[in-house]
């Protein structure tokens, strides 16, 4: 599509310059947040750290953010913050599952999608235990206090899965004594609602959060609706000054249906997916050591019709699974001495379920067929470990030993500089090495399955530079990245039969840039930027992303604007040098407002696609043309 000329009638319209976006270290200014001038993050140490000096590259999107996106999923915000981070969507709300699923998730060209990249929520693992994929519906706003997404191997801290990178959750919680209760109703386009309810309590040692959620919509083709219903309960209480306890149960469940590819269309495609998640943890925080020891328990249960061509006959099953993955986490900081810390930690993790096709119909009905019913059990124990060797230098490296039951045992190095220069600059150099054990279906589920499957691996190389300048009210980065890897797991012909083998390649290189300025206390730019060169294309990784906002808050208005700019985004790639490749280009321009009423009420709106751009995300879904959404925020 031929969007250059949109897109520079679009920038400059909304005064908008193609600039690099927000850099880690401070909140996009485009919200109107401010935070101190170096972020402390946890995600790349497992505890909290001066970013500057952890070894990893690190986005942060906080509350204020997610809130001002006015969107119930997480994911649509994230791609617009992170450069690198493309996820694929189908329609105005929904992302399903199985065939013609989007919610693909793509950082540096690895996909989550292939159990590349990891969500975790706060630390832990969030995926399909057969099939080992996040679940994109399942990832919601009320969840989040604030998400940090690690861009590159953090296989070291959380091994397999996390070969290209980590988004990490972390769930929000009362800060201030007190009880406060949000509610948010919105409807809009194609018969669009979405609810949200959240309740907060502080009271001496104890924290609640409690939030319920509703959302559907009819979709913008015929036999495209969604609904989905969710709730999450979190409990803390501080047992001293020393020591925490917390505990938390999430459960979503949707209904997804879908009519296909355009130019092969379905009928009664449709999935009943309910997801759960729960998690108990004990924290220490000392002068000189702080740790935690936490339980995970994650379960699925899929429902799934996948449909059938007009004019065949209706599929005579229903393909359901059961799933689960449970773990137990430890780890311990220690600073010894002066400019140290250490970390260790040991992990234990059980995952899998059982999968079969139930007969409704014909001579079979009632019978089930089995297809898969395996578990597997991964332990490994890691350490980590930064010294300040002066002032201005910190080195980072660390190692974890991870074996797998039947795929064996992996050693995973990690080291880097951290260079913390004048004028608030710091370059960090890193060498890291992530992998990915073959999984479930992979190795014991349909035809091309392969027990003897080895892990993926691949080594990733990183330059990165950032700055603050006038007292924090700019902020810039960069980085360039290279990834090689040799043992993918592809599906080739072995034989005469199509089999899961480790022949694939990746060799991908790129840049990213961000950078934000905040103009006044009214005014604040931000923008971001990603380039991706793959050796080896893929689906859903886009070679060149920009993103541009801008932000307006005076009295009780807030608005905020964003265009992001895709360009050779790969919707269909050859597979074993056959089929077709293609690629789409497009622009998005976003728009989203708000007004304080009253001390209690806000009103919203939002406005998506408003150039009502033909594009596509997943080959044969064409995405909606302008959207809009308008709802009102009781605070009390």
């Amino acid at each position: 599509m031929k969007t250059d000329k949109t897109l520079a009638l679009v920038l400059l319209a909304g005064g908008l310059l193609p600039t690099p976006a927000r850099s880690a270290d401070t909140d996009s200014t485009a919200t109107g947040n401010t935070r101190p001038l170096h972020e402390v993050v946890v995600t790349g140490t497992r505890d909290e750290a001066d970013i500057r000096r952890t070894p990893s590259t690190v986005s942060v999107i906080g509350r204020k953010q997610i809130e001002q996106s006015h969107n119930p999923s997480l994911l649509p915000v994230l791609t617009e913050q992170v450069p690198g981070l493309f996820v694929t969507s189908r329609g105005i709300m929904g992302y399903g599952v199985s065939g013609g699923a989007a919610g693909g998730i793509s950082l540096r060209g690895l996909s989550g999608g292939s159990g590349r990249v990891m969500v975790l929520i706060d630390g832990h693992p969030q995926y399909m235990g057969l099939m080992g994929h996040p679940i994109s519906d399942a990832y919601q706003s009320p969840l989040a206090e604030r998400v940090e997404v690690l861009r590159g191997p953090a296989s070291v801290l959380y091994g397999s899965n996390a070969m290209g990178g980590v988004i990490n959750i972390i769930t929000r919680k009362m800060q201030a004594e007190g009880v406060r209760t949000d509610v948010d109703l919105g409807y809009g386009s194609y018969n669009t609602l979405q609810a949200e309810a959240t309740n907060r309590v502080r009271q001496g040692r104890f924290t609640s959060i409690a939030s319920a959620s509703y959302n559907r919509t009819d979709g913008h083709r015929p036999d495209m609706g969604f609904e989905q219903f969710g709730g999450y309960v979190k409990l803390g209480y501080a047992l001293s000054k020393a020591w925490d306890i917390r505990a938390d149960v999430d459960i979503t469940h949707f209904n997804a249906s879908q009519p296909g590819e355009t130019s092969a269309p379905l009928l009664d495609v449709d999935q009943r997916i309910t997801r759960g998640m729960a998690s108990m943890a004990v924290e220490n925080h000392y002068g000189r050591t702080s740790g935690a020891l936490s339980l995970f328990y994650n379960w699925g249960r899929h429902n799934i019709n996948d449909g059938y061509t007009p004019g065949d006959s209706p599929l005579d099953y229903r393909f359901h699974s059961r799933d689960e993955m449970m773990g137990v986490s430890w780890y311990q900081n220690a600073r010894l001495f002066r400019g140290n810390q250490l970390t260790v930690g040991a992990d234990w993790f059980r995952m899998g379920g059982e999968a079969w096709n139930q007969y409704v119909a014909g001579e079979r009905n009632g019978k089930r067929q089995d297809i898969v019913d395996r578990t597997r059990n991964e332990v490994a124990g890691y350490i980590d470990f930064r010294q300040d060797i002066a002032p201005w230098l910190a080195l980072n490296a660390g190692l974890r030993i991870d074996y797998h039951e039947e795929a064996g045992t992996e050693w995973i190095p990690q080291a880097g500089l951290a260079f913390v220069l004048p004028r608030d600059a710091d370059i960090k150099l890193t060498a890291s090495r992530g992998f990915r054990h073959p999984l479930i279906r992979e190795m014991f589920m349909w035809g091309a399955a392969n027990p003897d499957l080895e892990a993926e691996c691949l080594w990733n190389y990183e330059a990165a530079f950032s700055q603050n300048l006038l007292e924090g009210r700019l902020t810039y980065g960069a980085n360039i990245f290279y990834i090689r890897g040799d043992n993918m797991i592809a599906t080739a012909s072995v034989g005469g039969r199509m089999q899961n083998v480790n022949t694939g390649k990746i060799e991908n290189a790129g840049t990213e840039l961000q950078a934000a300025y905040r103009i006044s206390r009214r005014w604040s730019v931000d923008a971001n930027y990603s380039y991706l060169h793959m050796a080896h294309p893929v689906v859903s990784a886009p070679e060149h992303k920009l993103y541009a906002g801008a932000a307006f808050t005076q009295g009780r208005w807030n608005l905020t604007t964003g265009v992001q700019y895709v360009q050779g985004l790969y919707t269909q790639v050859k597979t074993n040098g056959q089929g077709d490749e293609t690629q789409e280009n497009f622009v998005l321009w976003n728009l989203r407002g708000s007004f304080r009423a009253t001390k209690f009420l806000d009103i919203w709106v939002r406005g998506e696609n408003l150039l009502t751009q033909r594009y596509e995300t997943m080959a044969g879904y064409p995405m909606p043309k302008a959207t809009f959404m308008g709802g009102v925020r009781f605070q009390f």
